[in-house]
């Protein structure tokens, strides 16, 4: 049997290649929400729900770790300040 070592890992420790997206959207679910510019004509494929809009606004939508749809806005700052009230840490896709 071999001795574990106790210390905590680190972010060093781990190999990144051995994650799947997956993997990584499991990890951040619940913690991690991404801030994604959109265009109009887009949105429709990540919120079925909404309705027409009219083309060629630029939008932003906020998404779960996992790709799921959280909301959708017209400013940065309101997708921001949603994803702070629900305790979500936002990045950003570029």
């Amino acid at each position: 049997m071999s001795e574990l070592n106790s210390a905590p890992l680190t972010a060093a420790d781990l190999d990144a290649s051995a994650f799947q997206p997956a993997d990584l959207a499991i990890l951040g679910e619940g913690h991690i929400a991404y801030v994604r510019p959109i265009r109009s004509e887009e949105v429709r494929r990540l919120f079925p729900q909404a309705p027409a809009l009219t083309p060629g606004l630029d939008l932003f939508a906020l998404l779960s770790a996992s790709g799921a749809p959280i909301m959708l806005a017209d400013s940065r700052d309101a997708v921001l300040a949603n994803a702070l009230a629900q305790d979500l840490h936002p990045v950003s896709i570029h």
